[in-house]
């Protein structure tokens, strides 16, 4: 994800001290903050699920790519510095290698909960037909507008 970097210099850095949030779960801003150094907790709810640290990751893509609220909570653990980027959906527009290095990300964690899925799918397989019906209920969803806003025919 460093190659992300790249994409963003002369943007404007900005230091974000220990405890800071920068997204609030169930807000909508449209923001996509970029990791230069430093370390970030994203949470759900009250739960950390994941701690930040390589430099070039991004936060916020979910948010911008589904046009909803962001899903979790993302804030400084320590003493960070960060890219901001207001319009998330044009910086990704703008930038095909970026897009492309987030769509790899997302694929690779669709990849990983499918293979959860799978595991856990296995370990009950003959011990009732309900947890093999929530699973596949998650994975089978129907396909739900991500939006209400009308598509960008300029994309």
């Amino acid at each position: 994800m460093r190659a992300v970097l790249e994409h963003c210099k002369g943007r404007a850095e900005t230091y974000v001290p220990a405890k800071t949030l920068l997204i609030r779960e169930g807000e909508t801003t449209g923001d996509l903050f970029i990791l230069i150094e430093g370390e970030l907790e994203v949470l759900k709810g009250d739960t950390i699920i994941a701690v930040v640290t390589e430099p070039g990751a991004i936060l916020g893509e979910m948010s911008v790519l589904l046009g909803q609220p962001h899903t979790g909570t993302v804030r400084a653990a320590t003493g960070s510095t960060v890219y901001k980027i207001d319009d998330g959906a044009g910086f990704l527009r703008e930038n095909s290698a970026v897009t492309l290095l987030v769509a790899t990300v997302l694929a690779q964690r669709l990849n990983a909960a499918t293979t959860y899925v799978a595991d856990i799918k296995r370990q009950y397989a003959g011990h009732g037909t309900m947890v093999g019906e929530v699973l596949e209920s998650l994975v089978n969803q129907p396909e739900s507008k991500a939006s209400d806003r009308e598509p960008d025919p300029r994309l």
